[in-house]
């Protein structure tokens, strides 16, 4: 079917008091196995590529993205594409004729001001091209290898009456909010503040997003998509379903040269990975 757009996904699981579920790509083993993941759960499926994706494909950004467009317009389930965590206006500008329907743009680690400004003009050129435009405010932390400021220091919150005059000001289609998660996480141990959550959700007249979802365990996940989270981001727990299934196989088999045997492998733990997490988005609602 052809490529849904974002915005549509995240509205409509808004509507409904759940949230879709927005993984992020490296390969094209990535690729495929998020949609046999959504397809398994019956789902609609975000595909996210981040900027740090597009560096480590040699600054490309069309062949990844060529490969998951193709893949998507395959799948039995609706399918977006996502650029995330943009910060160069060059590659800004290469979304639209990549197939992206929106655009996460990421100016959090400017001050108050500089990031108000910088992601004005984002959203303006992003609105003008018909890209839903999602941004941050607050210290989700972890992003690009970088220690994870502790998530409970003062400060790395989001606060409800900033965050509602930066809405405002930035005209941002939804905002990633930093409510305890952080980006990178290999356990499952972040305690989000379901409190801080409430408040912002009635605060604020756009879908919120919630970062770092890797390292939120399952329970924490369903109690944010009933406090108003209407989009969650994965990236990591891929990487360690795909790296775990791998070396058990390769230990298994030390003889083993062709990548394929291994690969499939590691695809299939991580189709498994998105249809459990999509599961636990899903069930969230269930009384």
């Amino acid at each position: 079917m052809p490529l849904a757009a974002t915005g549509e996904l995240v509205a409509r699981a808004a509507a409904a008091r759940t949230a879709v579920a927005a993984f992020n790509v490296i390969t094209l083993e990535h690729v495929e196995a998020v949609i046999a993941g959504a397809e398994s759960a019956g789902a609609p499926v975000v595909l996210q590529v981040s900027e740090n994706v597009v560096t480590y494909r040699y600054g490309r950004l069309l062949p990844l993205a060529r490969a998951a467009t193709a893949a998507a317009e395959r799948a039995t389930v609706p399918v977006a594409l996502h650029l995330d965590h943009v910060q160069s206006d060059d590659l800004l500008r290469q979304a639209p004729g990549a197939g992206f329907s929106s655009v996460m743009y990421d100016a959090s680690r400017l001050p108050y001001e500089e990031n108000l400004t910088a992601t004005r003009a984002a959203a303006d050129w992003a609105h003008a091209q018909g890209l839903w435009i999602e941004a941050e405010l607050g210290e989700v932390g972890g992003k690009n290898g970088e220690p994870s400021r502790d998530a409970h220091a003062p400060g790395a919150r989001t606060e409800p009456g900033e965050a509602r005059a930066f809405v405002t000001d930035s005209g941002v289609d939804a905002l990633a909010v930093a409510i305890g998660s952080s980006h990178a996480m290999t356990t499952r141990t972040a305690a989000l503040d379901h409190g801080l959550l409430k408040r912002l959700s009635a605060s604020l007249g756009v879908p919120l997003v919630l970062h770092g979802s890797s390292g939120v365990p399952d329970e924490e996940l369903r109690a944010a998509v009933e406090g108003g989270i209407a989009k969650v981001n994965v990236g990591t727990a891929l990487n360690i379903a795909m790296t775990a299934a791998v070396r058990e196989f390769l230990a298994a088999h030390p003889e083993a040269v062709d990548s394929r045997k291994y690969l499939s492998v590691g695809r299939e733990a991580m189709a498994r990975t998105v249809a459990a997490l999509i599961g636990v988005l899903r069930g969230s609602t269930d009384g």
